[in-house]
């Protein structure tokens, strides 16, 4: 089975913490955390972000705004 990549790792970060992930994707995501420091690293940095962004008070956006937003920055990938 091919490991993942530090770059695999990143586009896939957000759907791993909703839980999303297959189970075989999901044992090659962890197990690329578990060898790769740079990548757990990133991954408490982001979930610590989430952590910040989930106590902030909501500026009003309608849920059809907010629902875009979230998917758009969901499938977005790099160049």
């Amino acid at each position: 089975m091919k490991r993942f990549t530090c770059d695999e790792v990143v586009e896939l970060v957000t759907v791993y913490m909703e839980g999303e992930l297959d189970e075989p994707t999901g044992y090659r995501f962890e197990e690329h955390l578990g060898g790769c420091e740079g990548c757990e690293r990133y991954l408490g940095q982001f979930r610590a972000t989430v952590a910040t962004l989930g106590d902030l008070r909501p500026d009003g956006l309608a849920g059809d705004t907010r629902e875009g937003l979230l998917s758009a920055f969901r499938d977005w990938r790099r160049p």
